[in-house]
């Protein structure tokens, strides 16, 4: 699942009322060289970081330590192992070890061997993704010369500083869950987007889950369907959060929907009494909510519902980064009620291959898949398709063929990859917390 949290790093504070090159790898086959094969220290040297909202400068290259073993060749995941994102997380993990046991983690008729590593991009202290162990993560992944592919992150504001660096050593990135438009599709971010991620002037970005822009849109226009006059929208001031709601806030008001007001939020806030009461005031039929459920989503609902704004008078809405267990958790019996969309449909309504793949994870882990371990799953096959095309350890290569990927029957569906490494797919899903899970009401179409 995103521009904030499930997207990035912290923005200026906001509230508004009724408002409206290619070093490639001669590069680093210099580097080696000229390192001596540097020893896996040089991991340390933190590039510089792209900001978490700005422009992203080019990082640093990191040296690469030779591969211990040709025939052998390392996948990656960066996802947030720490904290409430857990959960969704390890479903995600669960994916991708299922991907990679149905080919005994080998390729190339057993002659190339797969490793797989977690790593965590969060860290206790944050309680979410973490800027300096994203960086820390990346600069590992790039200097150890067996990585070819890295499958992450669940935040877009993460990938905000990973990219650049894997990007200068050709490692592609397949991502389940980034969804902010502007990491790949110029006119949708910032000014300099997507290009300043690209400091070696090629793309190694892909992503399985349609971006926010669409998203966005899609729930602007199912707030419409289900009755809604007049809402009023929240954002937690991160890249995903922020960036989503401005699209739903542009939506509603070509729908005519009245935006009684809207502002970013103190994710760190031990209540917001005093904002709901305001809300309360202005009357809206919604609310809506750009964030994840790690950005307080819980406390924001439950001083909605204590304030007095009942779930059958004021609905509420978020994207799918509040479409997990986590949330559900946080909200208690406030939660029933809420609304989510998401970038694609639940596991339990894939058909299919996704409907044998539903089958075989319930039969393996005993559980429910989260809403992103479909999309884990997919991105470590297109990572296996791509090391079975190239059969070697090539990062430039297995990075061509993730992104010349056409017509792939996965468990999401057929969908192919377009020039800027975004899904062919569309579909989406509107979602309710019911009797304490997550239902699903309806496929939403783009229109």
């Amino acid at each position: 699942m995103n521009f904030s949290q499930k997207s990035g790093g912290n923005s200026a504070t906001h509230s508004t009322t009724n408002s409206t090159q290619n070093p490639g790898a001669a590069r680093l086959r210099t580097i080696l060289l000229a390192a001596g094969i540097a020893s896996l220290c040089a991991s340390c040297q933190n590039p510089q970081a792209p900001t978490a909202t700005g422009s992203s400068p080019g990082a640093s290259p990191v040296a690469v330590s030779a591969p211990g073993d040709a025939n052998t060749v390392k996948i990656v995941s960066m996802l947030p192992m720490t904290g409430s994102a857990l959960g969704q997380s390890q479903t995600m993990v669960n994916g991708i070890k299922q991907a990679l046991a149905e080919t005994d983690s080998k390729a190339c008729d057993g002659k190339i061997k797969i490793e797989y590593e977690v790593l965590d991009d969060a860290t206790a202290a944050a309680g979410k993704w973490d800027p300096a162990q994203v960086t820390s993560n990346s600069n590992k992944a790039v200097a150890d010369g067996s990585v070819v592919a890295a499958i992450g992150h669940y935040n877009s504001g993460a990938a905000k500083l990973s990219i650049p660096v894997l990007n200068q050593a050709n490692i592609v990135m397949i991502s389940p869950a980034n969804t902010y438009p502007g990491l790949t599709k110029p006119g949708t971010g910032e000014p300099k987007e997507p290009n300043v991620y690209y400091p070696a002037g090629t793309r190694n970005f892909t992503r399985v889950v349609p971006a926010d822009d669409l998203q966005g849109s899609v729930a602007g226009n199912w707030a419409k369907s289900l009755g809604v006059q007049k809402v009023f929208i929240l954002d937690d001031q991160e890249l995903y959060g922020k960036g989503i709601a401005d699209v739903f806030e542009a939506t509603a008001k070509k729908l005519g929907i009245q935006v009684l007001g809207r502002e970013g939020i103190d994710i760190k806030a031990s209540d917001y009494k005093a904002l709901m009461n305001k809300i309360k005031a202005l009357n809206p039929d919604m609310i809506y909510f750009g964030g994840t459920t790690q950005s307080n989503t819980g406390q924001i609902i439950k001083d909605m519902r204590n304030v007095g704004m009942a779930a059958d008078a004021v609905k509420f809405m978020g994207p799918d980064g509040i479409k997990d267990q986590a949330l559900i958790d946080a909200a208690g019996k406030d939660g029933e009620g809420v609304y989510a969309t998401f970038g694609g449909l639940p596991a339990k309504e894939l058909t299919g291959e996704g409907a044998k793949w539903y089958a075989s994870y319930k039969a393996k882990f005993n559980a429910e898949p989260e809403a992103y371990t479909a999309y884990a799953y997919e991105s470590a096959k297109v990572a296996i398709a791509a090391i079975n095309k190239v059969c070697k350890n090539d990062r430039a290569a297995i990075r061509d063929a993730v992104l010349a990927t056409k017509d792939f029957n996965g468990v999401l569906g057929n969908w192919s990859f377009d020039a800027n490494g975004d899904t062919s797919l569309t579909v989406m899903s509107g979602n309710v917390v019911k009797d304490g899970k997550w239902e699903f009401v309806s496929a939403l179409k783009t229109e």
